[in-house]
């Protein structure tokens, strides 16, 4: 798992149940249940880094979309709207994309 000795299997998999419907998931609740919330600048930067697939620096709309599938393989994909509503929340510059700044300033808010 890409999150082992980052984040506690059960408070991923709480995390994960907490929004396992379509247009369930929070940003907020997600980041409080599975722990990174309360992780280290340090750890928040690898989540990142895990989360970018394609390494471009940047999480663009694509990577967000799969993004509970990097904390558990055969998790639900994002719906539509609630992709663009966790990028545009992390979005503060406009760019389309959140960069590492962007997304430790929203795990942490």
């Amino acid at each position: 798992m890409a999150f082992a000795g980052v984040l506690k299997d059960d408070a991923i998999a709480a995390a994960l149940a907490g929004c396992k419907d379509a247009g369930t998931f929070d940003h907020k609740k997600f980041f409080k249940a599975c722990g990174m919330h309360d992780k280290s600048s340090e750890d928040v930067k690898k989540a990142f880094y895990i989360i970018d697939q394609d390494k471009s620096g940047f999480i663009e709309e694509d990577e967000l979309k799969l993004f509970l599938q990097n904390f558990k393989a055969g998790a639900r994909e994002l719906t539509p709207a609630e992709t663009k509503a966790f990028l545009k929340v992390g979005d503060t510059d406009g760019d389309g994309m959140l960069g590492v700044d962007e997304f430790a300033l929203m795990v942490k808010a």
